[in-house]
């Protein structure tokens, strides 16, 4: 059976960061993320008696090395949990810039996981299958469930999934990207997050700010959420870069982006900057102030103007083959 879906990337607004096992790919604490659209992943994927091989594409690429590794992962899972041996041909594209710090793992294996639970015949709840995409990234958990999202830690597939957080702030959110190339290397940081000495201090805030967080999106406060999305930017800029091999991933443009935003915030825009682990910088705000925001930080960088996406959905006559 063949099936495609598509999913939108998360901007995290309390990020993971490490792992206690890295196979399951289960997070040392909880995470919640909001998804950004137009920007997604789709996939096709179609199980096939008769193919000797698994053919995994990616932006037109046959992937190799870790990457396919990761995409097998899923793969491999589903195969075990519908009992069958059948190779794949799996075919994904992206349409956004990937690879520097805009998510773009969390919608490819949001929509690859979705994509190959519905071929396989599957029936699944959103939550199910965000603990299929977890295999290959753990973002790619809250990119299943959409929009706002809360991955919870846990040992195991029943306690370590993902729930959307239904909030007001969904229709008014503006989210420019403001596009700086910077290759990074994610999975490189994660594997030695523990190894920083400001992980224990980050774990020990870090439960406080998921609730404070999930309070404030259940009051739609706009500026209590992206001001506390904001400083766990900067916290989790603080472990990667005290890790062993010292991860900088901020570029002058990076730095420029965040003064412009403050000094918008200065003037009373309700404005905030956020960044993952890259050097691209994702600039929130309202509906009504968009058009200026995006003015101001474009002088720095190009942007792209994102909305709230929806959770990863299944596709009906659009296959990549």
């Amino acid at each position: 059976m063949k099936a495609t879906a598509r999913a939108h990337p998360i901007q995290g607004l309390v990020k993971y960061h490490g792992m206690r096992d890295p196979d399951l790919r289960l997070p040392y604490h909880d995470s919640i993320s909001v998804c950004t659209a137009p920007s997604n992943s789709t996939t096709t994927v179609a199980f096939e008696p008769d193919r000797d091989r698994d053919r995994i594409v990616i932006d037109g690429e046959e992937a190799t090395g870790r990457g396919r590794e990761r995409v097998l992962a899923v793969v491999d899972h589903v195969r075990d949990l519908a009992g069958t041996d059948d190779r794949v041909r799996f075919e994904s594209e992206s349409s956004f810039p990937t690879n520097i710090g805009f998510g773009s793992s969390s919608s490819g294996f949001a929509a690859a996981a979705m994509a190959l639970c519905e071929a396989a015949g599957l029936e699944m709840t959103r939550p199910e299958v965000s603990t299929v995409a977890r295999r290959g990234s753990s973002s790619a958990a809250r990119a299943v469930t959409g929009a706002f999202s809360h991955l919870r830690t846990g040992l195991n597939d029943e306690d370590c999934r993902s729930e959307r957080i239904e909030t007001a702030l969904e229709d008014d959110l503006r989210v420019i990207a403001c596009e700086v190339p910077a290759y990074k290397e994610t999975e490189a940081a994660h594997e030695e997050a523990a190894e920083s000495h400001m992980f224990e201090a980050r774990m020990a805030h870090i439960h406080g700010q998921i609730a404070e967080m999930r309070d404030a999106l259940r009051r739609a406060d706009f500026g209590d959420v992206f001001e506390l999305a904001e400083h766990d930017s900067l916290s989790l800029a603080a472990t990667t870069m005290t890790g062993p091999a010292g991860w900088v991933y901020w570029q002058p443009a990076t730095l420029e982006i965040f003064e412009a935003v403050r000094d918008l915030r200065g003037e009373g825009v309700p404005v905030y900057f956020s960044t993952d682990t890259g050097a691209s910088v994702y600039v929130n705000t309202t509906a009504e102030h968009a058009d200026r925001v995006e003015e101001c930080v474009g002088e720095h960088a190009p942007t792209r103007r994102w909305e709230v996406g929806g959770p990863a959905a299944i596709l009906d006559g659009e296959e990549l083959f």
